[in-house]
């Protein structure tokens, strides 16, 4: 009869470490295999009592399971950068950011209250970085986060409205709870755009959470939405509960480049 990984007998002729080391590879409990092979190389675990060293195995295991989660949650959310970092985030840069706000928001409040987030400047000021930054921190909290080009995410939206899979595609917007969109209103949208964004929009509304970066000032988007009932009924919905970033001054990468000369 032939047996799977899960009910394979446990062989005798090891000793009870390696046994030990067997079942917690056949049950996946990867960070206390690790703990647990760590301790038998060293002598800390003699010191420790059952309970603590217990404790120390469980903890090892947890801590190895939230990395692993936070790793598949921002691979899936698909961030323009690799490396942004709320940390890393120069505010001695002209352009108007500021500290206490960018804290207030990486304590992603506005995220769990279904709050917006918009961030609008001039091209290269730093506004798809911010956003990712913020999209790595919920990530870290265990938050679906989805980073999508605002033009991309239409024309893929369109192509699965062809294809007929245009559910499937709105199923994972929904599933995230942060959906940033970069660069929205670079050019302005047609009827089917249009139609797309605002299902966008309706399903989260008061719900779930959009950070929008856009060179386009606020106070434009009205018109890039294009027809004035549409947009009467996207703005009404996001502008309400949303945070604002206005920056400021010359391209970040402009003034890096300055500097370091």
């Amino acid at each position: 009869m032939e047996t799977n990984n899960k009910t394979t007998p446990i062989t005798a002729e090891k000793d009870r470490n390696s046994i030990s080391l067997d079942l917690m590879h056949r049950m996946r409990l990867h960070g206390m295999s690790a703990a647990f092979s760590e301790s038998l190389q060293a002598t800390f675990a003699e010191t420790m009592t059952p309970d603590s060293f217990l404790n120390w195995l469980l903890s090892r295991e947890w801590d190895y399971r939230a990395a692993r989660n936070i790793e598949r949650l921002v691979k899936n959310a698909n961030f323009r950068y690799d490396d942004a970092s709320v940390a890393q985030i120069d505010y001695n840069l002209p352009r108007g950011l500021d500290r206490n706000q960018m804290e207030r928001l990486a304590s992603l409040d506005f995220i769990r209250k279904g709050e917006n987030l918009f961030i609008t400047g001039c091209s290269g000021t730093g506004k798809s970085y911010l956003a990712t930054a913020l999209g790595y921190e919920a990530c870290k909290a265990g938050m679906r986060v989805l980073y999508a080009n605002a033009s991309k995410l239409m024309g893929t939206l369109k192509i699965a409205k062809n294809k007929g899979t245009i559910e499937t595609e709105f199923k994972k917007l929904e599933k995230t709870q942060l959906l940033i969109l970069d660069d929205l209103f670079l050019v302005p949208l047609d009827a089917k755009e249009r139609a797309h964004l605002t299902e966008i929009i309706e399903d989260r509304h008061g719900r779930k959470s959009i950070i929008v970066t856009s060179q386009l000032p606020e106070l434009d988007w009205y018109e890039a939405i294009g027809d004035s009932t549409v947009a009467d009924a996207i703005l009404d919905r996001i502008v309400h509960t949303a945070h604002r970033i206005t920056l400021t001054g010359e391209s970040v990468r402009k003034l890096k480049a300055i500097k370091s000369r």
